[in-house]
């Protein structure tokens, strides 16, 4: 895969440099509420600028159905970029259109411009080979040169991350070489013990993972919605706790096989319940109570791990060579449910191991809870890009980027 530092030192001056990055940032309207994603491409881009190229940054931004929405569009990220690079930052009003193709042209050495959201073009998520390639020719003419820097998405097969690279020059950015080098240090190269921490709201979102762990790692804590699929498993009453009835057989397996292994599996021991749902919004008190895990009211559900397995899993995380951590432990969005998650990121922090949080909502938490990011070892901008990684699939556009 060649890096950007061989690319810079063949020389970009005065050539369109198409970085595909990931500013698919989480908005409030128009306000983004976490700019992580644009701050970790900003030294890719600024490499590129400071050594004379024209760069052209592309991506995509929540799932808009393959035409131009408002409530989609980049204009925000580009903003923000153009305050992070402190220079201004051109915006395209369409992706290969008379507005990208204006605003490219009026670009000069060390320009940056950003294009609209890719995906108001079907083409870019198009599963007809023929149809992506023709939208990922109209992008090739808007370039001399493909940077991917864009991680969390290289898990697609989308016409800006997997058939792009194959119409032009291409090279990894900064950011990309940093996440395969982490992930390799989660896989070929493990300091133990190896503790994965993981939660969120579906087992089925995590079953590759897991399964892939079961041969890697030597500690397993579940948290977050799922934990009650494997409460359940193990035959306790979970209330209208979330659940996926039909992967309890699943379940089971996992548990017989990390058992068969020696991999700890460690599930909450007590959980804070309640009849009703938080208001993510007004934050309005919520008065949870909490309970032991095998005795969750028939008309509850659980919102966080208790106090008793937060301390738990600090103590299962104490001495860890390596951690990966990803989903949090509960409605972490909420003051009241957010204590599980914190505690698990504060285990992170103090722990001499190497740390990586595993993006989505794990890296959202971290920053909505206050935590100094320098404190982890690695906070990954790709949460399924990450976790389909730790599975051991080829990724398209890693796969792309490799000739």
């Amino acid at each position: 895969m060649k890096t950007i530092d061989e690319l810079l030192a063949e020389g970009v001056s005065g050539k369109r440099v198409f970085v595909r990055a990931d500013l698919n940032v989480p908005l409030d309207g128009t306000t983004i509420t976490d700019d992580g994603r644009i701050r970790a491409v900003v030294p890719t881009v600024k490499a590129l600028a400071d050594a004379g190229a024209r760069v052209v940054v592309a991506s995509h931004l929540g799932r808009p159905k393959g035409a131009p929405d408002p409530a989609f569009s980049l204009a925000p990220a580009a903003a923000r970029l153009g305050e992070l690079l402190g220079a201004e930052v051109a915006f395209a009003t369409d992706t290969v259109g008379e507005s990208a193709t204006a605003t490219v042209a009026g670009l000069s050495d060390g320009g940056v411009a950003v294009i609209e959201n890719l995906r108001f073009n079907a083409g870019e998520t198009s599963k007809d080979d023929a149809e992506r390639g023709a939208f990922a020719d109209r992008l090739a003419a808007l370039a001399d040169v493909y940077v991917g820097d864009g991680f969390g998405a290289v898990h697609r097969k989308h016409a800006s991350v997997f058939d792009l690279p194959a119409r032009l020059p291409h090279a990894a950015g900064y950011l990309i070489a940093t996440e395969v080098g982490v992930l390799k240090k989660l896989t070929d190269d493990v300091q133990r013990p190896y503790v994965v921490a993981l939660g969120g709201a579906k087992v089925s979102d995590k079953l590759g993972v897991i399964d892939h762990l079961l041969e890697k790692a030597d500690r397993i804590l579940i948290g977050g919605g799922m934990a009650y699929t494997f409460l359940k498993a193990q035959g306790h009453e979970v209330g209208i706790s979330l659940l996926q009835e039909d992967q309890v057989p699943a379940v089971l397996d996992y548990l017989k096989r990390a058992k068969e292994r020696g991999v700890e599996f460690v599930l909450p021991v007590d959980v804070l319940v309640s009849d009703e749902f938080p208001d993510l919004k007004t934050k309005a008190p919520a008065n949870p109570t909490t309970v032991a895990a095998d005795a969750i009211p028939a008309d509850e559900e659980g919102l966080d791990i208790g106090p008793e397995t937060r301390k738990l899993y600090a103590s299962k995380l104490a001495d860890a060579g390596t951690v990966f951590w990803n989903g949090p432990m509960g409605v972490f969005e909420h003051p009241d449910y957010a204590e599980g998650t914190k505690a698990v990121a504060q285990a992170l922090v103090d722990s001499p191991a190497f740390t990586v949080v595993g993006g989505g909502d794990s890296a959202a938490a971290v920053r909505i809870l206050g935590f100094d990011e320098k404190a982890f070892g690695h906070i990954s901008t790709g949460g399924g890009a990450s976790l389909e990684y730790l599975e051991g699939k080829t990724l398209p556009g890693l796969a792309a980027l490799e000739d």
